[in-house]
């Protein structure tokens, strides 16, 4: 009986390592298949023959050999143990494939992403060109008294068809930083106040359009200026002003409400209630509004347009900004959405102070001089013919490199600012700005620069301001906010250059009194 055991594990051991032949056979298959192996391929093969000849020697002690229990022990425990190793070899060879391929598909997704980011840049710029030249155009003539009403009303049509474009591109952009999650809040002074004026301005002059009421309150606690992100709060609740426009039918109303809630001294919880009497939503699709190009019924859209993006645009702004946006609606009835934002407080800062943004900013521009940086000349006449209506003179370059020899070349004080496009041939605007303010002369440093460009991710914005530039403008920009950008900076570079003035002549006194002691 022992006999019989003894050889059953020398032949169980013997067809076990014949398995284990197979199995690094198939390994031996698998490494050349995957192509991951560096060295000589044939140095995969000796395993295979070392187990070969340890199941010849297995079979041999089986046929013409007395085995003792040992050495059958010995045999089988050898199989299994070879059994083992392969498993493990083949786990650890299987997971570290595994990996590479994962690193090799994640490098492929981050190239994919540059080169998807680098082609949304890029068609960006190239479809906001057409559209500033459009809506410079349009804003051109309007201004002409002498424009037919029927004339005037088609060339206002083209204008706000392209705004909707304008702004359509802005909230593509936005979910494409999101996606990639570049998109962040800035930690800036946020005058609430004149923000909340401003989109007063905007929609009360659109409601009235359209026939709607348009009603706004603001608690008399929110007068200070807070910590956060001026221009993309501005641009999260006017998607959703848009959209409670848009989907109201006049005579409706609209209605902007800022509450908030002092938390302490130096933080507050701002709550923003934008509510309409429109065509609202049923209950059940409440939970898809912010979804990407998500619409409760196809037929709104033929007849109130709309992209479908401005409030998932909205959505992920007001979410990077810690924030969060809640939706209330019943179907033919209206909607409301509510804004809740936590915001630290800071001190009012000069820029923001009423009186200066009340103030008409053309005032400001009357007899200056602007130095307008663009490679296409549509946009710089354009630029040109908005600085005119002003009462501003201006010259124009082609590209930085003219921009900085004609800077270079004038005399100290001749350019009020500097309107810089970003992407230009022979000289891009940033290296221009760099070369500008490394300048040896009085006024390098202190004119303002400002980057007007269809280049509009808030990396732009930030290589604007690391350049050396002192604020960004995105094409097209409306021409208010053009005089306003332009009167800001100049006035502050005035009040620097008479603070510096101030400096020179005091310190001028103190060392003639030195002197004559």
């Amino acid at each position: 009986m022992i006999q019989i055991l003894i050889y059953a594990m020398v032949y169980l051991g013997s067809a076990l390592m014949v398995y284990n032949i197979f199995c690094f056979i198939q390994f031996v298959r698998y490494i050349r298949e995957m192509k991951v192996w560096d060295g000589k391929s044939s140095f995969l093969y000796v395993p295979i023959f070392l187990l070969v000849f340890f199941l010849l020697g297995y079979l041999s002690i089986g046929l013409f050999g007395h085995p003792s229990p040992i050495m059958a022990g010995v045999l089988f425990g050898g199989s299994i143990f070879v059994q083992i190793m392969y498993c493990l070899l083949n786990y650890i060879v299987h997971k570290v494939i595994e990996s590479e391929q994962l690193k090799t598909e994640l490098l492929a997704a981050e190239a994919s992403s540059r080169a998807k980011s680098s082609f949304l840049a890029s068609i960006s710029h190239e479809m906001r060109t057409p559209v500033n030249v459009i809506l410079g155009m349009d804003a051109l003539v309007l201004k002409n008294p002498g424009v037919p009403a029927e004339v005037r009303e088609q060339l206002e049509k083209i204008g706000f068809s392209a705004r909707h474009l304008s702004e359509l591109i802005d909230n593509l952009l936005d979910l494409q930083e999101s996606a990639q999650g570049s998109s962040s809040a800035k930690g800036e002074p946020v005058p609430l106040q004149e923000a909340i004026g401003q989109i007063n301005a905007v929609y009360s002059f659109s409601c009235g359009e359209k026939g709607l009421i348009y009603q706004s309150s603001l608690d008399d606690e929110l007068i200070r200026s807070y910590t956060g992100d001026a221009a993309q709060l501005k641009r999260a609740l006017m998607n959703i002003l848009d959209n409670a426009v848009k989907f109201t039918d006049a005579p409706g109303t609209v209605q902007f409400t800022v509450e908030g809630d002092e938390a302490g001294s130096e933080s507050a919880v701002v709550r923003f209630v934008i509510s309409d009497t429109g065509i609202g939503m049923e209950e059940d699709f409440l939970p898809k509004v912010f979804e990407a190009f998500i619409k409760e019924d196809d037929s709104t859209t033929s007849r109130f347009g709309g992209s479908g993006v401005g409030l998932t645009a909205a959505f992920h702004i007001i979410s990077a900004m810690g924030g969060r946006i809640e939706a209330q609606s019943r179907k033919n009835e209206g909607s409301t959405f509510t804004v809740t934002i936590p915001m630290i407080t800071s001190p009012m800062q000069e820029w923001a102070q009423a009186p200066e943004a009340q103030a008409d900013p053309t005032d400001d521009l009357e007899g200056r001089r602007i130095l307008i940086v663009d490679d296409i000349e549509e946009n710089a006449e354009i630029v040109a013919d908005l600085l005119e209506i002003a009462g501003a003179e201006s010259d124009c370059a082609q590209n930085g490199q003219i921009a900085l020899d004609l800077f270079a070349q004038s005399g100290v004080g001749e350019y009020d600012a500097i309107l810089m496009d970003l992407r230009m041939p022979v000289m891009d605007g940033l290296e221009a700005t760099r070369r500008i303010r490394a300048l040896e002369r009085a006024d390098a440093k202190s004119v303002p620069i400002i980057a007007l460009s269809a280049n509009a991710y808030d990396s732009d914005v930030q290589n604007s301001l690391k350049a050396g530039m002192n604020s960004h403008l995105a094409k097209p920009a409306a021409s208010d906010l053009l005089y306003r950008e332009l009167s800001k900076w100049i006035r502050r570079s005035i009040r620097e250059e008479a603070a510096d003035r101030h400096d020179r002549d005091k310190t001028d006194r103190t060392a003639e009194a030195d002197s004559d002691c």
